[in-house]
């Protein structure tokens, strides 16, 4: 019998979760459907827990749902417990286990796809909601030299600030301590960056951050984490600010779904030749 998996979430028609995870089964040997389901933004857990019990085993979570996930899971790694966002939710023996692959596919596509040096590199991250959350460990692990945390709400950005250098001077990022800084997008005025990644949600709704001239050092990466048929808003006004390169997430979206794919059948499927057959269109 064909194992049933999806992906939920809102708005979700532009998601190419299904068309990689039937790549990763073909790849693979493995005997599985996978769907995109809208789900209503107030009936998420109806949605997942009625996808279960037709017999689902899995599902991937993206906008606006992660933290409602992380809430929804009965069992959670400890990557979704720092992060307090699930984004892969597997079914079993009754449970619901929650977990985050979102961080692991953010910097192997920076480090593996891009050939970014994270070590030592300053960062700017830009959101303080569960997309944010969900990437910091795994970036404070790698070691840059500094990360910045801007919100549109300074205080939220604060707050996650202090609430990850506790985390991180606790249970990872190698042992080492990174300066974590907060503000708001206008107090970057004067600072320049290695990388700036945009884990807002204001692609979807074709805008940008209102950020100053200036934030892209000479070389510097500009990352969406979001991702389209063409360049975001964000990345177009990153390449009118300088910005030497772009990429938007969808060679994040096929690493962390590689995790997930780990996570469900035992076996990790190789990216290379999905990620480029998505840039092909």
């Amino acid at each position: 019998m064909t194992d049933r998996y999806a992906v939920f979430g809102n708005p979700i028609a532009h998601s190419k979760s299904p068309q990689i995870h039937a790549a990763f089964a073909r790849q693979t040997g493995q005997d599985l459907s996978y769907e995109a389901i809208l789900a209503p933004r107030d009936g998420f857990i109806h949605a997942v827990r009625a996808f279960a019990a037709a017999g689902g085993r899995g599902a991937n979570v993206t906008v606006p749902f992660k933290q409602e996930a992380y809430a929804l899971a009965t069992r959670r790694s400890l990557r979704a417990s720092v992060a307090r966002a699930v984004n892969t939710l597997t079914f079993r023996d009754g449970e619901l286990d929650g977990d985050n692959t979102d961080g692991v596919g953010l910097v192997t596509d920076l480090v593996a796809n891009l050939g970014c040096t994270l070590h030592g590199s300053r960062i700017l991250l830009l959101g303080a909601g569960g997309a944010a959350r969900g990437v910091l460990l795994p970036l404070l692990a790698q070691q840059p030299h500094s990360l910045t945390l801007a919100n549109r709400t300074v205080t939220k950005a604060e707050i996650l600030a202090a609430e990850f250098e506790t985390v991180a001077s606790r249970d990872g990022a190698a042992g080492v301590e990174v300066p974590i800084a907060a503000c708001g997008f206008a107090a970057l005025a004067g600072a320049a960056f290695d990388i700036v990644i945009n884990a807002t949600s204001a692609s979807l709704a074709g805008d940008a951050p209102d950020l100053p001239d200036g934030l892209y050092a000479s070389g510097a990466l500009a990352y969406d984490m979001m991702y389209g048929g063409d360049l975001t808003a964000f990345l177009r006004r990153a390449r009118d600010q300088g910005a030497a390169r772009l990429a938007d997430g969808l060679g994040m979206l096929v690493e962390q779904a590689a995790e997930a794919f780990l996570l469900w059948r035992g076996v990790r499927p190789h990216t290379a030749a999905v990620l480029a057959s998505l840039h092909q269109g």
